[in-house]
């Protein structure tokens, strides 16, 4: 397995873990937009484009995430991409 394909299993999982967890759905929201957040903080000015185009799509499938959970936020959200 490639590097790229492990970090993009990763993340995955990441999203579904917090999909799962035992907690309401506003809760559920806020961890993946903290994960959101936490994947553009680590983006700086040195930061390649692959590595900010993999963040907005990595972007993209959270909010997905929560336009099940919520799809008026998702929409919105998604919409801001």
């Amino acid at each position: 397995m490639h590097f790229s394909d492990r970090n993009n299993l990763t993340k995955h999982i990441m999203i579904n873990s917090i999909l799962e967890l035992d907690i309401t759905k506003k809760e559920k929201i806020d961890k993946l937009l903290e994960y959101d957040t936490d994947m553009y903080t680590r983006l700086g000015t040195d930061s390649l484009k692959k590595e900010i185009e993999e963040t907005k799509k990595e972007s993209k499938r959270v909010y997905k995430a929560i336009k099940t959970l919520d799809e008026n936020i998702g929409n919105e959200l998604l919409r801001g991409l």
